[in-house]
């Protein structure tokens, strides 16, 4: 993954995405030991103090918790609480938008729910 520096999405925001997507592809496993900000600064050519923004955004939201002297850990339900938060928050703001541009279209709540049908039914790979 590539962090965007032209994105109006603050680098640390985009890393700590990138690090809940490693958690619910299984890459990084419930309290395995996640990247050290060195590691992540290391990986991303990025400050270590940006890359630990990015780490203590997982931990404000408990995704995360440290070992005194260990470094920080994944916790055992990381992986329900982004998707909760997914679901709650991005899918939502998702929608949200979706149904702006389809008002704006002239798009009946019939077509964008056949519409949406007709995409899952194809599957998005």
């Amino acid at each position: 993954m590539f962090l965007k520096t032209e994105s109006a999405e603050p680098i640390y925001v985009q890393l700590a995405k990138w690090l809940e997507g490693e958690i619910l592809s299984g890459n990084i496993k419930d309290n395995e030991k996640m990247y050290s900000q060195y590691q992540l600064a290391d990986m991303f050519n990025i400050n270590p103090a940006t890359a630990a923004k990015g780490i203590n955004i997982l931990a404000d939201e408990g995704i995360l918790y440290k070992k005194r002297g260990l470094g920080m850990f994944v916790t055992m339900d990381a992986k329900d609480q982004i998707l909760k938060k997914r679901k709650s928050q991005t899918l939502q703001q998702l929608i949200v938008e979706l149904v702006v541009e389809a008002r704006r279209l002239g798009v009946t709540e019939d077509e964008l729910l056949g519409m949406i049908k007709s995409v899952n039914s194809r599957g998005t790979s």
